[in-house]
């Protein structure tokens, strides 16, 4: 009997520390932009919880970031708390009335734009943070050289002002696939460059939906209502995030995989908030 009972705790000896680990995973690393940015922020001279969107018609767009100022249904915990530090960050203002050319988002534009115009945002809205994403305008303009070196301007513009810039990759394009992705790449690696968090939209979309993001497919010809009702993340023009009222304020996954502006949101908030815990107010 004492063998036995020696036996088992032996066993038990073995098993706890296993057990500890399965439940105290390991630290996630910390990015290696956290410390690049925290300079940056050193610099910034302006009010605290302010947060620009730069960007062409994806961006201006109310389905962008703005549903947001309200918590969307079947947040994971990670959403959710990311949603609270963001709403005990951000200026209320910079929800829905940080929109339009002043400040810094407009259709159809190129990031030729932002170039000539990111001095003037800077200068009118002194943000503490600016996320920045162009390209769907640009893969029918521009070439990856110049797309790359404005953006790397834009980007530099930024930082000297003391704005940590959150960098996004652009959405897949139907019928430029191959140079869209080009562009995706050349973000990449400007922010692993410029030391610069990444939102990588592109990657996001095409790990949801690998075959079918793109809504101007024959199989969603059928599909009812208007061109952002299709169910897969690109919409009916193929250009455009799909904006499925299903998957409105909600963060289910269902959701994330079936509305184009509902991923951009859930993955905007997550890098927003990021930046917050890391960089912007981090803890003591």
């Amino acid at each position: 009997m004492i063998a036995k009972s020696l036996s088992i705790c032996a066993l038990l000896a073995i098993a706890a520390p296993q057990l500890s680990m399965a439940e105290d995973p390991p630290a996630r690393p910390v990015p290696a932009w956290v410390e690049p940015m925290k300079k940056v922020h050193a610099r910034f001279t302006g009010t605290s919880g302010t947060f620009a969107q730069f960007g062409d018609s994806i961006t201006v767009t109310m389905a962008f970031w703005t549903p947001l100022e309200s918590a969307p249904k079947n947040m994971s915990p990670e959403a959710a708390s990311a949603h609270q530090l963001v709403k005990s960050w951000i200026k209320p203002e910079c929800w829905r009335k940080w929109k339009g050319a002043e400040y810094g988002s407009e259709s159809g534009m190129t990031i030729r734009w932002a170039a000539a115009n990111v001095d003037k945002w800077l200068t009118k809205l002194n943000p503490e943070a600016a996320l920045i994403m162009f390209g769907s305008n640009d893969v029918t303009q521009l070439e990856v050289p110049e797309y790359t070196a404005k953006t790397r301007a834009v980007v530099e513009r930024c930082l000297a002002n003391g704005t940590v810039v959150i960098l996004s990759t652009m959405p897949p394009r139907s019928g430029r696939v191959d140079k869209s992705e080009k562009f995706a790449a050349a973000v990449r690696t400007l922010a692993t460059e410029l030391k610069v968090p990444l939102l990588d939209y592109h990657a996001a979309i095409l790990e949801r939906r690998p075959d079918d993001w793109d809504g101007s497919l024959p199989k969603f010809k059928s599909s009812p209502g208007d061109d952002y009702q299709v169910p897969t993340l690109i919409a009916r023009d193929g250009v455009h995030p799909s904006a499925p009222s299903k998957a409105s304020g909600d963060f289910s996954v269902e959701a994330l995989r079936t509305g184009g502006y509902t991923l951009r949101n859930y993955l905007t908030l997550l890098s927003c908030a990021d930046v917050i815990r890391h960089v912007l107010k981090p803890s003591k």
